[in-house]
């Protein structure tokens, strides 16, 4: 019998079309990350992603206003620019929505989006408009990175420690998955100031993400409970399988960590969870009372 997308959900897929694609010279890194990293200047590399809303997926018409899912629809994919540690520049937008929407509902989900990369610095250049049934907003965006800045998902190294920055769980539920802010002056402080070597945004929750990171590096992790920064009237499922939190997760040598968390500059909490292990295929998590489980893949599946 014929496999089906649930079978092997987003990620099998993705490396089913990373099989099917070719690649070139040009391209330091393709499919597998939050962005592609292209050649481009002497010093400096070209990023580019992209990321697809869709009404009944990641919001309801009846929750959210035009102008926040507008705002949402640049914020995720500025966020992936910054795991990447790069800084954003272009956008187009791609849009497909009903004829019986207002002209107003239209406008104000381009303001959304103005507004916001606008702060970023993010300049819609173009973009796509079609008929849908229900509201598709996809969004593709260029940014660049300092060669020496670049950071990728699988540089992760046995004995990293492994910080995240804010507080996990309950995005959806509180609507903050369209009000938050991308960490991208946190990633570029990072970037600038540390060697970190892995770095991902968290929007399939924290055990998915971390999966990913371990699976690209080719190594293992494990988290404390105690550890994890959770938001209030949350629980630590919330804050390890939800997703959507679009906060930074990232590794860092041991012997940077002082130096890491005495100077970081911001209000933004950074918490230590875990570390980097040798064991290939566990992602381990233990509880309060020392009980242990593997959630390697765990997390939000979009298929």
């Amino acid at each position: 019998m014929a496999k089906q997308l649930s079978d092997i959900g987003e990620f099998g897929l993705i490396k089913e079309i990373a099989k099917l694609v070719h690649t070139g010279k040009n391209v330091i890194k393709g499919i597998g990350d939050d962005a592609a990293v292209i050649k481009y200047k002497k010093d400096s590399y070209l990023l580019a992603t992209t990321d697809m809303l869709i009404e009944g997926v990641h919001f309801k018409l009846s929750q959210a206003s035009p102008y926040l899912i507008g705002r949402k629809a640049i914020a995720v994919n500025i966020s992936d620019i910054a795991a990447m540690g790069g800084i954003p520049k272009y956008a187009v937008v791609a849009l497909g929505m009903s004829s019986a929407l207002k002209v107003s509902f239209a406008k104000e989900l381009y303001k959304g989006m103005e507004e916001l990369g606008k702060k970023f610095g993010v300049i819609i250049v173009g973009g796509d408009t079609n008929s849908s049934g229900r509201l598709i907003i996809s969004v593709s965006l260029i940014g660049e990175v300092e060669k020496n800045h670049v950071v990728f998902r699988n540089g992760a190294k046995i004995g990293d420690s492994i910080f995240v920055t804010g507080s996990l769980g309950g995005t959806y539920t509180s609507k903050r998955h369209l009000e938050f802010t991308p960490r991208l002056r946190e990633a570029r402080y990072l970037v600038s100031n540390f060697r970190i070597n892995s770095m991902i945004d968290i929007s399939d929750g924290l055990a998915s993400d971390l999966t990913q990171i371990a699976e690209a590096s080719g190594v293992g992790a494990y988290v404390e409970e105690k550890l994890i920064p959770i938001n209030k009237k949350c629980n630590i499922a919330n804050a390890l399988f939800d997703g959507e939190d679009f906060e930074l997760l990232f590794t860092i040598s041991e012997n940077r960590v002082k130096a890491l968390v005495k100077k970081w500059p911001y209000k933004i909490k950074l918490s230590k969870i875990g570390k980097i292990a040798s064991d290939k295929g566990l992602v381990e998590f233990v509880g309060k009372g020392g009980d242990k489980e593997n959630i390697y893949g765990k997390g939000f599946r979009h298929f």
